[in-house]
């Protein structure tokens, strides 16, 4: 062979390589408009094809049509002919072999030819070397059909797939030096040069870095060996969420500024993939394992996020929300924030956001199929996860109430979607109304009225009543309403202190007339303080709950007499002031039947003071809540 990487055997001319010798040429190779003057006789020695071409035609221009690698892989295969030494890589081996797999460069043809030469190389040096398997997996696109028929591909991923399993410091220079340049451990030395790297075997996730550089299609299919080969499904994840990161646009900004990992020794030999992100999506969801998480949820949403940006086909969309949809009481308030993409006036998608609840309440409905005989069928799921996201749901309508786009309708959907029993209390609601009414000014009370009917008032707090009974923002009728069932909430408070009064007297009462004995064990005791004292409270509580059923009386009254001021088209201002003219004239009359009353007892609290203390602390209340 002549010596090593002699250059001088072939020269360029244009689109003509030329070889440097006193013989003429006698034959010639066009490749892609590329043509290679040379001598047969070194050609039809080495190559089975060539040679056969040769015994069938005299035609001295041969055209190799689909050549695996090229012109450039045929130029290493004119100096392996020609006697001049060929420096197998990574980069190369698997064009070699296919290109000399194309020419039948067989050991008939020759000892040692160029094809047991280059398979001989792959499965010593290729496939025991993880930095060298990556590389021939990336210069295989070219030729991957060619080299998927040799099984070439397979190898490597077989091969990639049992390194991931193995300790990294068992597979020599890439892998001992292998892992994040800032990670723990003792640095390496390379021909005693320290190259600060650091070893990191401990880790495992330190093989999602390199694979990061391999195309779509080579993930994939390596993705799916790994599985069969058995890698732990929380670490395959982890292989899918490092790529999608890697190389789709803004993923990494949804993740809790979760960056990419340091780059390792290893990677700075690869080249990054060129990725369409379309294909990478439709891709990368068929892979996505069905699992619950909060961060595989975020994750999720930020898939979601990127493929209304990308504008993927519906399947894919579809897929994704599902997803979603089955975890949705993991999800966070920030991550359901999705923009608006297309050409809609609303800054929010909140049609996303409805189909994935739908496809919440039908995973759940499925769950609930899946329960004992017992239960209803009719009846829908009331879990912990269905009050959860009850509560998301509240709070995401409250986030984009403030939208002066959003139409009234788009609220009551996304309120209705989700069953009466996913809310305990309707505080949530009513914050979004408000807040939305806020923002929208415009609305008319009829419009304000209907909307209003997503709220069950029974279901709101204290707090909520007293701070909409007076809301200015919501419609006179409503917060009579408010009033009226807040009126009802203290009058079933009031039953339930004098249900609990009662049974703590009675179980005390036969004590007392059960004979001089019994009455003095009870005395003994100290409960005949007690006893009197309860007596006292109970007779107070009686006076308490008359002086409420007038209250309801009047409040009647008061509500009629609203009617009939409405109707008479009066010259008042309004109902509201009408309402605030006859509580007025009402707080009178009622502090002056009261004022006798407090001169009535000595030794105990005054009846007024018991009435109007509950009041005076609603009072308080109504002065510090707020919910906007």
């Amino acid at each position: 062979m002549a010596p090593a990487g002699k250059h001088s055997g072939f020269r360029r001319e244009g689109n003509h390589w030329f070889c440097n010798g006193e013989l003429p040429s006698d034959i010639s190779v066009s490749i892609e408009g590329v043509t290679f003057h040379l001598h047969k006789f070194p050609l039809v020695a080495k190559c089975g094809k060539i040679a056969q071409k040769h015994e069938e035609s005299s035609n001295m221009v041969l055209v190799l049509e689909e050549f695996p690698g090229g012109p450039d892989t045929f130029l290493i295969v004119a100096k392996f002919c020609y006697g001049f030494r060929v420096e197998l890589t990574a980069r190369n081996v698997i064009l070699v072999y296919c290109a000399a797999d194309y020419l039948e460069m067989t050991d008939e043809f020759g000892e040692d030819n160029l094809l047991s030469r280059s398979e001989g190389f792959f499965h010593k040096n290729i496939l025991h070397n993880w930095k060298d398997c990556i590389l021939a997996l990336q210069s295989s696109e070219p030729v991957l059909q060619k080299a998927e028929k040799l099984h070439l591909v397979d190898k490597c991923l077989n091969a990639l797939s049992v390194m991931v399993c193995t300790d990294p410091s068992l597979f020599g220079w890439p892998r001992m030096m292998y892992g994040s340049l800032q990670s723990p451990g003792g640095s390496i030395l390379w021909n005693g040069i320290n190259t600060g790297a650091r070893i990191q075997s401990s880790e495992s996730d330190w093989w999602f870095e390199d694979i990061s550089f391999l195309s779509v299609s080579l993930f994939e299919r390596l993705f799916k060996t790994m599985q069969v080969r058995g890698i732990r499904p929380e670490n395959l994840e982890g292989a899918i969420m490092y790529y999608c990161r890697k190389y789709l646009p803004g993923l990494d900004r949804w993740q809790s500024g979760q960056g990419s990992k340091t780059r390792t020794v290893a990677s700075f030999s690869f080249t990054p993939a060129a990725v369409d992100q379309r294909v990478l999506l439709e891709s990368i969801e068929k892979l996505l394992p069905f699992r619950k998480g909060t961060s595989f949820c975020r994750f999720l949403l930020g898939l979601v996020r990127v493929a209304l940006i990308l504008n993927v086909n519906q399947t894919c969309k579809d897929s994704l929300e599902r997803r979603v949809g089955t975890q949705l009481e993991l999800a966070t308030l920030d991550s359901l924030l999705i923009p608006n993409y297309s050409d809609s006036d609303t800054l929010y998608n909140t049609d996303c956001i409805e189909r994935i609840v739908h496809h919440f309440m039908s995973t759940e409905s499925n769950k609930t199929a899946f329960s004992s005989s017992s239960v209803d069928p009719q009846a829908l799921p009331s879990s912990e996860s269905l009050m959860k996201v009850g509560k998301l749901i509240d709070s995401y309508i409250a986030e984009i109430a403030s939208d002066v786009n959003l139409k009234p309708g788009k609220i009551r959907s996304l309120a209705e979607s989700l069953p009466e029993s996913s809310r305990s209390l309707h505080d949530g609601l009513y914050r979004a109304l408000d807040i939305y009414f806020k923002a929208h000014p415009w609305l008319s009370d009829k419009e304000k009225e209907e909307l209003c009917g997503i709220i069950d008032f029974q279901k709101l707090s204290i707090h909520a009543c007293t701070h909409a009974s007076q809301n200015d923002r919501f419609p006179l009728r409503v917060v009579l309403q408010v009033l009226f069932f807040e009126q009802l909430q203290l009058r079933t408070a009031l039953a339930s202190c004098l249900h609990a009064l009662d049974n703590e007297i009675n179980p005390a009462a036969p004590s007392i007339v059960a004979g001089d004995t019994a009455g003095q064990i009870v005395q003994r005791d100290g409960w005949v303080t007690v006893v009197r004292e309860n007596q006292v409270l109970k007779v107070d509580m009686e006076n308490m709950r008359s002086r409420v059923g007038e209250l309801e009386q009047e409040f009647g009254k008061i509500k009629q007499e609203m009617k009939t001021i409405s109707k008479s088209h009066s010259s008042l201002s309004s109902p509201r002031l009408v309402a605030r003219k006859i509580g007025w004239k009402l707080g009178r009359r009622r502090s002056s039947e009261t004022q006798p009353e407090t001169r009535d007892r000595t030794g105990h609290r005054s009846r007024a003071s018991i009435e109007y203390e509950p009041q005076s602390h609603r009072s308080a209340h109504r002065k510090s809540f707020s919910l906007v």
